[in-house]
């Protein structure tokens, strides 16, 4: 209890302090948040409930464009735009998996990446609509929340609400049930579980947090490309949660902090930080098989 209490302390400090932080380690902060969204709504696919995905960017960055487009070619309001982009994120989760959920793991991993690839190739051909490779850059964020400082305490606020939901959901018996699904299908099938609804359902709320991150990245940075539905950010994600230690919300959150510090950081310093941040995840892979999180947990 006394680890709890000092944490509070410490997020409440860190919270205060923020207002005098400069710009680039606020905007680092903000990163971290949205990553750590984004990783959390995939884990509840592949830690929870054994579903690999490299098709995940397809929702982040489908609410994205969705949102970006009725603001900037239909002038919608930031109230209107932003739950249309989620709704659509969620529509095209449903369309996806109708496909996707009857199929073996295996299959499912490359169906999801070959769907997502169909979005990624449209964004990039459909130049009238989606600016090609140039993106649609300008999509402004509510006049409330222009300030870097401002905003991230938006995202914070954002974060806070996702983690809590997500964390009720795994907690819940339905996110039980998706345990018993990871670990043997057949036997949840045979108890008398709809196995195929339950994991309809999980992508639908992955896809919905997912959706969050992509509108909380797309405002943060005013501007959205082919880049966020492309299997390069899938890869990313799910190497996060792989790093952080899938099956564990909280490993979701270590290890996009430590993909966002080491690209702000390596960044800085060399044109290759990606080949730096390789190496790191392969340090990772050989000396933390269960991520960060489980190797602490191993230890203690």
């Amino acid at each position: 209890m006394t680890r709890k209490l000092a944490a509070l302390i410490l997020l409440v400090v860190g919270l205060v302090v923020v207002r005098w932080v400069p710009p680039y380690p606020t905007e680092m902060l903000t990163h971290v948040l949205i990553y750590a969204i984004f990783a959390m709504s995939l884990d509840l696919l592949v830690g929870y409930t054994g579903l690999p995905s490299l098709g995940h960017s397809a929702y982040f960055g489908f609410a994205a464009y969705v949102t970006a487009l009725l603001t900037l070619k239909l002038a919608a309001p930031f109230g209107l735009a932003a739950p249309a982009g989620l709704l659509a994120a969620v529509v095209v989760a449903a369309a996806f998996n109708l496909l996707a959920l009857r199929t073996a793991r295996a299959y499912y991993l490359m169906i999801t990446l070959a769907l997502s690839q169909v979005l990624w190739s449209l964004a990039v051909s459909w130049t009238e609509v989606t600016g090609g490779d140039n993106g649609l850059p300008g999509v402004p964020r509510p006049l409330s929340l222009s300030s870097g400082t401002a905003y991230f305490y938006f995202v914070f606020a954002v974060f806070v609400l996702c983690a809590g939901a997500m964390y009720t959901i795994v907690r819940s018996p339905f996110g039980e049930a998706l345990t018993g699904i990871r670990e043997n299908e057949d036997r949840m099938r045979a108890l008398g579980y709809d196995v195929w609804r339950y994991k309809l359902a999980v992508s639908l709320f992955a896809a919905f947090f997912a959706g969050v991150a992509g509108l909380l990245s797309m405002y943060l940075n005013s501007f959205v490309s082919p880049a966020a539905l492309s299997i390069a950010l899938s890869a990313q994600v799910l190497l996060i949660i792989l790093v952080g230690g899938a099956g564990t919300l909280f490993g979701s959150i270590i290890g996009a902090a430590l993909f966002v510090v080491l690209q702000f950081v390596v960044s800085t310093y060399t044109e290759r930080w990606l080949f730096i941040v390789g190496a790191v995840y392969v340090l990772i892979a050989l000396y933390a098989p269960k991520g960060v999180l489980g190797y602490r947990r191993s230890r203690a």
